[in-house]
């Protein structure tokens, strides 16, 4: 019997998804770890219990294609495929970053590797992802851009604007919201009125649908699907991956914030990959055990390499800004 799509794509690329993944979530631990050691300058919002929406939908992109992110968004970053040890410098504010140590945790940027950048405005990235569609289309490149944003981006002025204006031009863009159920401090639902933030691209005749966020392969069967009609000429497609954060906004909130929701108990994205590897008959304890080995020595490779380079000089302050 032959496999399904998406078992086939498991079954191809079941491995290398959860090495991503689990790269990610030890990214990130660190990341928490260093800023409760008071080592991270401002604060740092985190993307774990995430993992498998940024790996689905990067998992389909080719060389030229280009991602636009949002103040949560290493998860983006590392699946996209940049270096660990760079993401730390640019963190860590060392001149080997991304962006020389500047832009920091919510503005990392790597055009050459496919991501023009994390942005700290809630919606920010998205009309970029239009504008970086629009370009390659007019230009005859064959790419095409995906905005990640979260749900409470969804609410902003700017990203009607940007659905409206990427049907227009019927331009290569795949939107990607990231609804993990917090808008800030405050439920989705509470704040966002409508049958779904999905139903909302039908208005402008937008290919949509809702994914769960929390499967890699769901979710990479739906992206890939997006992907090739943006590149056939189809125009824009909408995807709504319900997930969940496992951290709260930012590291540190709870020092001001009261506590905001009730405890939970979220499934691991990784472990539903594991047990989706586990029933295609793969041993996973043994993969999971490696990959986990060979992980925590790259992240630890990575953050000493990283906090063993310099700032960036006094002289580079007004370098790389337009006035």
């Amino acid at each position: 019997m032959p496999l399904t799509p998406m078992a086939s794509a498991l079954e191809t690329h079941g491995p290398e998804w959860l090495r991503t993944m689990v790269r990610i979530r030890l990214f990130e631990e660190t990341l928490a770890d260093l800023y409760k050691r008071g080592e991270l300058v401002g604060v740092v919002h985190l993307s774990i219990g995430q993992e498998a929406t940024a790996v689905g939908v990067c998992s389909g992109l080719r060389d030229r294609d280009q991602i636009t992110s949002t103040h949560r968004g290493h998860h983006h970053m590392l699946a996209r495929g940049l270096d660990p040890r760079r993401m730390f410098s640019e963190i860590l504010g060392r001149a080997g970053g991304y962006c020389g140590g500047k832009g920091g945790s919510m503005h990392v940027s790597a055009p050459s590797e496919g991501a023009v950048g994390a942005n700290g405005i809630v919606g920010g990235g998205i009309p970029h992802a239009v504008g970086l569609a629009f370009a390659a289309r007019t230009l005859g490149r064959d790419a095409v851009a995906v905005a990640f944003f979260g749900d409470g981006a969804a609410n902003q002025g700017v990203f009607f604007e940007s659905l409206n204006l990427a049907a227009l031009w019927r331009a290569p863009v795949v939107f990607v919201c990231e609804n993990n159920g917090y808008t800030e401090f405050t439920p989705t639902d509470a704040v966002t009125a409508g049958e779904s933030i999905v139903s909302r691209a039908a208005v402008f005749g937008i290919p949509a649908r809702g994914v769960d966020g929390d499967e890699v392969a769901a979710v990479e069967q739906a992206a890939g699907e997006a992907l090739e009609l943006a590149r056939a000429g189809g125009g824009p497609s909408f995807l709504e991956c319900r997930t969940n954060r496992w951290r709260g906004h930012h590291e540190g909130e709870e020092s001001y914030a009261k506590p905001y929701r009730e405890p939970f108990a979220p499934a691991d994205p990784i472990e539903r990959l594991e047990q989706a590897l586990r029933n295609a008959g793969h041993d996973v304890s043994g993969l999971r055990a490696s990959i986990d080995a060979e992980e925590r020595a790259r992240i630890a490779e990575a953050l000493a390499a990283a906090q063993a380079e310099p700032e960036p000089p006094v002289e580079r302050a007004f370098a790389d800004v337009f006035a």
